[in-house]
């Protein structure tokens, strides 16, 4: 099944990272449940966030989107599909 991935980064760093089971189309309100776990208000969807969603499966929100302080630089999800493919580098220095 695709899982939604909702991680924090602070310095550089992932500081916390969530998955949760999803579909594409339910993605939104798992995100929202992610959120309500980690205790992090909703940041605000604007159309860069909307088209960044619908082109890569994937956007960025920092601080400045949220309406709330938080304490990390920024919050980053991606939908990641199942479709059977693995995902590994092709640089030949992953190679091991």
């Amino acid at each position: 099944m695709a899982r939604i991935w909702m991680k924090t980064i602070k310095n550089h760093k992932i500081v916390e990272n969530r998955t949760a089971p999803c579909e594409f189309e339910t993605a939104p309100q798992v995100l929202g449940e992610l959120l309500r776990e980690a205790d992090i208000a909703r940041p605000l969807w604007l159309d860069k966030h909307l088209k960044e969603w619908a082109r890569f499966q994937r956007t960025a929100f920092l601080p400045e989107h949220f309406v709330e302080d938080v304490r990390f630089d920024r919050l980053e999800i991606e939908f990641l599909p199942d479709d059977g493919k693995t995902r590994r580098s092709q640089d030949p220095r992953n190679a091991f």
